[in-house]
């Protein structure tokens, strides 16, 4: 993760047909501060104005915004540790 073109990415992985609807899935890497992290973003496509008519750009697109604007706004917290 040393080059900067691989830092803080946002990866288009692929749609998902589950229970409850389509989902557009995308995976999250990057480093900062030392510390890398690595999460898969799932975005439910009845949220988002779209549908499975809808060409697969416009649907990345849409997707995306919504995934990256809930990526930035999350609040991690590690699991059981109460206080650090």
């Amino acid at each position: 993760m040393n080059n900067l073109a691989e830092n803080n990415l946002i990866r288009f992985m692929r749609i998902v047909k589950k229970k409850d609807g389509l989902h557009a899935i995308f995976k999250a890497t990057g480093m900062k501060g030392g510390a890398q992290f690595s999460a898969t973003i799932s975005v439910d496509m009845s949220a988002v104005e779209v549908t499975a008519n809808d060409p697969l750009e416009k649907i990345i697109e849409h997707c995306a915004r919504v995934a990256i604007k809930e990526f930035k706004k999350s609040e991690l917290q590690f699991e059981g540790i109460a206080a650090v």
